[in-house]
């Protein structure tokens, strides 16, 4: 019998993450002595490790946050996309003093993270996923804010990484964003609160979505090594992505997730590769359906797929004893009556872009000294909700919410070069291990 100290499953994970998004804002929770910390004056130096498009993109959301905001550090694995990087935020700031890069603060390799995080006050954490757990963990050490993109992990071991960082986020009252940017659009915050006051009754079931044609593919190149490769083709590897249930449609299960207020108890579903099949394509699946059953037996149906030529569709839909809604990041959202009258349609004509808007209040927070922002929970609960649902078409069973956390599951190993053995390899054809329903098991 496993020690009860030990066993972190459902009730003891809610207890220390989905309490807090249910109830909104740790700050809120805080007693008034303990809201107010130090106030910045002068420069807010910001680092970003990992400097691809979503990294690219944060800094210039955190440099349109705050005009004390400076880039004083940049880390990647690759020198190129850190040039690349730096080259597209001079072009978007030409002679600004927000940029502050040098060549000597531009740090590669797979510890370049340490160096960059070392020489800031705040943190933009945007690498592949696999190695988010290691580096918000050093971040919180060193004492930094952070952004972090989501997912915060692609394993449950990460999970249980990123909730105890975020333990000792909350006990330093260090300010912490995730990247599930729909909790900072109006639309959906306005929504959430007809929903808190009954509008649409209580939540029987719902249907959410992320159907689109797919992402990019970077074919091998020669002289890599198997890890550089993967590493450069990212999105096609569980351990670096986490598939693009995780990686992507994550967004959706986690307004499921924010709107039921609750994680679900199982999910069981299926998936597969149909089209998105080639060398190239590493791992995943190309498409999932998945049922997640909740704590008070509403059944959200999931569907992601990246298959060109079908229907496309990214938004979220709920039915509820007096009425239905429907939501999506187009600042659209609709809720109507039992009788298909609509009794509210949001005009988000004027509202900010949330991906600026989560900056706008984290650094807001930091400059007037306010431990106000606690995102960690709400991003562990939507990434393990996403590789539950994972599981569950990998493998063709039922996997229940306490089963899955209580698992040895560590896809991320120990790196150090590319010279190190990637953690999965292909076959003599090329091809890599495919998870296999009814044969693939968690159990």
């Amino acid at each position: 019998m496993k020690n009860k100290k030990q066993k972190l499953n459902r009730r003891s994970f809610m207890g220390h993450s989905a309490k807090i998004a249910a109830a909104g804002f740790m700050f809120n929770k805080l007693p008034a002595s303990s809201k107010k910390l130090f106030a910045f004056e002068g420069e807010i130096k910001i680092a970003v490790v990992g400097c691809g498009g979503r990294g690219t993109g944060a800094v210039s959301q955190a440099i349109e946050a705050d005009k004390d905001v400076r880039l004083v550090a940049m880390a990647d694995a690759f020198k190129d996309q850190a040039d690349e990087c730096l080259n597209s935020l001079n072009e978007k700031y030409p002679k600004s003093e927000q940029i502050n890069i040098t060549e000597e603060t531009i740090f590669t390799g797979f510890d370049a993270y340490k160096k960059a995080i070392d020489l800031a006050d705040v943190v933009i954490l945007t690498t592949p996923p696999a190695f988010r757990p290691i580096h918000f963990e050093y971040a919180i050490n060193q004492n930094k804010h952070v952004f972090m993109e989501k997912p915060v992990a692609t394993d449950v071991s990460g999970i249980k990484k990123i909730l105890k960082s975020g333990k000792k986020a909350k006990e330093k009252q260090l300010n912490v964003v995730v990247g599930l940017q729909r909790h900072y659009q109006q639309n959906y915050k306005t929504i959430k609160s007809l929903i808190d006051r009954g509008k649409i009754g209580d939540i029987v079931s719902g249907q959410v979505y992320w159907n689109s044609g797919g992402v990019w593919v970077r074919p091998r190149e020669k002289g890599q090594t198997e890890l550089e490769y993967q590493m450069r083709n990212w999105y096609y590897f569980n351990w670096l992505c986490g598939d693009h249930i995780v990686e992507q449609h994550i967004h959706n299960i986690d307004v499921a997730n924010w709107f039921i207020g609750s994680t679900p108890l199982s999910a069981q579903g299926m998936g597969g590769r149909e089209v998105r099949k080639g060398k190239d394509h590493g791992q995943i699946f190309d498409h999932h359906f998945v049922e997640f059953t909740y704590p008070e037996g509403q059944v959200i149906s999931s569907q992601c797929r990246h298959q060109k030529g079908c229907m496309n569709r990214v938004e979220e839909v709920f039915q509820g004893s007096r009425g239905s809604l429907t939501v999506n990041s187009s600042n659209y959202g609709v809720i109507k009556n039992k009788r298909k009258k609509v009794v509210y349609n949001h005009s988000g004509e004027k509202d900010i872009n949330p991906y600026q808007q989560e900056h706008n209040e984290l650094f807001a927070a930091i400059k007037s000294g306010e431990y106000k922002l606690d995102d960690t929970a709400k991003g562990a609960e939507a990434t393990m909700t996403a590789i539950l649902g994972r599981m569950a078409t990998y493998s063709g069973k039922v996997i229940e919410w306490d089963e899955a956390m209580e698992m040895d599951h560590t896809l991320v190993p120990e790196l150090h070069s590319f010279n190190d053995t990637a953690p999965v390899l292909p076959n003599q054809k090329g091809e890599y291990p495919i998870p296999i329903p009814g044969i693939t098991t968690y159990r």
